[in-house]
């Protein structure tokens, strides 16, 4: 460790060149579509629970559509990629989890917060955020860069 604080470690991955970041951008992309492919899969069931519900309440239930979808993500996200595998059950399948810079576990409202980011960089200025990744160090997208984290495989130590 040197005076600024970092590590020889630490300026190797600065600049995308650790095996911890070799082909996160593609298992990143995979990752992302499994777990929409769950949270998909969840808000259907949580649908059919809301049908019902509404019935019961003559109707009034039924306006938890508007806002069904996401807060199912976003329960999902904080409870998966805040919990202490650190990886939403994608990014587990395909061996990457997400990292602080300062170490410390990404709880379960920095977790949502990062969702929330993508979605609305994503969304509001399509998907060429993802360039971003290319050029960034440690691989990293706008959410990753504006809330200190990084996503890094997770079987190579």
């Amino acid at each position: 460790m040197n005076q600024s604080g970092y590590t020889a470690r630490d300026s190797f991955e600065r600049y995308g060149a650790s095996p911890r970041l070799e082909g996160v951008r593609t298992r990143r992309v995979l990752a992302f579509i499994v777990d929409y492919l769950i949270v998909a899969v969840l808000t259907m069931i949580a649908m059919v629970a809301v049908f019902f519900i509404g019935i019961l309440t003559f109707g009034l239930g039924w306006l938890l559509y508007f806002v069904l979808a996401p807060l199912i993500a976003m329960a999902y996200v904080g409870s998966t990629m805040g919990g202490p595998a650190q990886a939403t059950p994608g990014m587990q399948f395909f061996s990457i989890r997400i990292e602080r810079d300062d170490g410390v576990p990404v709880d379960f409202f920095l977790a949502i917060l990062h969702g929330v980011i993508f979605w609305v960089a994503h969304i509001t200025l399509t998907p060429f955020m993802l360039l971003i990744a290319l050029f960034s160090e440690r691989k990293r997208l706008i959410q990753d860069i504006l809330l200190g984290t990084a996503v890094v495989r997770s079987d190579i130590g």
